[in-house]
């Protein structure tokens, strides 16, 4: 798996991180969210139909976040600027940070998958590494919006062209680099501790873009005070 690091646990710290906000003034740290527990979702960027989907509903459910004092931010791997705009005319409750190197989503262990090169015999180790095959034979349908289970990226061309989202300069660069990103979800508490965790498609490619609903993410909330 290269140099990638494993993802976080539950009683591990979160890692110090400063990044700039889409929506909000100013930057935001570990140190500036001490003493308050914090929901932060790492994403790929806005050309990810199904990233843009998990944001809308982690909007949906700040309100009953905030309601239990714990904070919602959600890392897109697009630069402030492109997120702005795109954020401006599809306003969230959520505070979106923005890291289009990664870097935070590295920090926490998200997994980046890498593809063997053609003819290496190298043992697949997903999520880390996929032979193109592995991927290619992948069917997805997550939140059912698709006629049927398709292959992950024309399910992206699918639902872009479905939302009239066309894929910017930024975004092409974004997705050229950074394309294989997988997605995480991380519960901290007050004093910085890691208390929950999920992978995206930890299982295998047929269950990427499937992400935590509105009830595990408030149930999980909810047990940080037990």
């Amino acid at each position: 798996m290269g140099d990638q690091r494993r993802p976080l646990q539950p009683g591990e710290p979160a890692p110090a991180f400063a990044l700039p906000s889409a929506n909000r003034e100013g930057v935001f740290s570990l140190g500036s969210l001490r003493g308050r527990p914090f929901l932060i979702g790492f994403y790929r960027g806005l050309h990810c139909p199904f990233c843009r989907r998990q944001v809308l509903q982690l909007g949906s459910v700040e309100p009953a976040l905030r309601a239990m004092g714990v904070e919602t931010l959600a890392v897109i791997n697009t630069p402030p600027d492109r997120a702005s705009l795109y954020f401006r005319y599809r306003p969230t409750p959520v505070t979106l940070l923005c890291d289009p190197d990664c870097l935070t989503h590295q920090s926490f262990g998200v997994p980046h998958l890498e593809f063997l090169p053609e003819g290496d015999k190298g043992e697949p180790e997903w999520p880390y590494r996929a032979s193109m095959a592995q991927f290619a034979a992948a069917r997805i349908n997550p939140n059912g919006e698709l006629s049927a289970p398709t292959q992950p990226m024309e399910a992206n061309d699918v639902l872009n062209a479905r939302d009239g989202f066309e894929l910017d300069e930024i975004d092409k660069a974004i997705f050229a680099r950074h394309g294989t990103q997988l997605v995480g979800h991380f519960l901290v508490d007050a004093a910085g501790i890691v208390r929950w965790v999920k992978i995206e498609a930890v299982d295998g490619p047929n269950s990427l873009c499937i992400f935590p609903n509105a009830a595990q993410i408030i149930a999980a909330a909810g047990a940080l005070g037990q």
